[in-house]
């Protein structure tokens, strides 16, 4: 499980960005990493965090950043957000999730016979990279990313850093949240609602599953609407939430207090 943080704002976002992702601590033990978008081009910084917090491995690098747009990421173990260089133009992805049938995909792409892994880690491709190959083979960013959720079996919610702002899909079944939040001049997307209130945001809209949004500067656009089908994961209430937080608007501790109060129900009276 990990967490990530995306904000587009009319000034400087890298403070927002900072402790939006930071609150997503909780959610990853191995990398975190930071991404921002200025004239001059892309910034990143990735470290790990297994063995110190998130806010000590980044606070000098935040003095280096300068943009008003950003993605950040808490992640299991690979190192994202990873900067790529296609057709599409150059981008930052970032992605959350469980990639079931990773094994198939990876022998699809390569029968293309037109690619390369070279995030390897232990061996192992960095299954964010294999989302941006999968990307990459659409003509657009709404058509990849439909592509994405047509081809994973699992979950996939993703964060892409562009020219234009930001793209926010959530994965095809919603098992994972993705939350849409506003202040003044600034627009966000999170995992984890606790994010927000700390740092000025409403809370706008929670994304339905599959649903694609691009945020800008202006605004956040619809780019593909909600599927019907809904297969959140439970076990984010139980045990990976944030006490904090709510996902499809329930709040984290009023379901394990209702939880409890239920197993009580069993309990001896003495």
């Amino acid at each position: 499980m990990g967490g990530f943080f995306g904000v587009v704002s009319k000034q400087d976002c890298v403070s927002d960005l900072f402790y939006g992702t930071d609150y997503h601590s909780h959610l990853g033990t191995r990398r975190g990493g930071l991404v921002v978008k200025n004239p001059q081009g892309f910034m990143r910084f990735i470290h790990k965090i297994d063995n110190a917090q998130f806010r000590s491995k980044f606070e000098l690098d935040i003095s280096k950043m300068k943009g008003n747009k950003g993605i950040g990421v808490i992640s299991d173990y690979e190192d994202q957000p990873l900067l790529i260089c296609s057709h599409l133009g150059r981008y930052a992805l970032l992605t959350v999730g469980a990639i079931k049938n990773e094994e198939e995909l990876v022998r699809n792409v390569f029968s293309r016979r037109a690619i390369h892994f070279s995030e390897m880690r232990e061996g192992v491709i960095n299954p964010t990279e294999l989302i941006a190959a999968l990307l990459n083979e659409a003509p657009t960013f709404e058509d990849g990313i439909k592509t994405v959720q047509e081809s994973v079996e699992g979950s996939c919610s993703l964060l892409i850093l562009t020219d234009k702002g930001v793209y926010a899909a959530r994965d095809r079944l919603g098992r994972t949240p993705l939350v849409l939040g506003e202040k003044e001049g600034s627009f966000a997307a999170t995992l984890e609602t606790c994010a927000f209130p700390n740092l000025g945001f409403s809370i706008k809209k929670y994304l339905g599953p599959g649903e694609v949004v691009l945020i800008t500067e202006q605004g956040i656009e619809q780019r593909t609407p909600p599927k019907d089908k809904m297969q959140i994961c439970a076990f984010l209430w139980v045990y990976y939430g944030y006490p904090a937080s709510s996902y499809e608007n329930i709040n984290v501790e009023t379901v394990r207090n209702r939880c409890g109060e239920f197993l009580a129900r069993n309990d001896d009276v003495k």
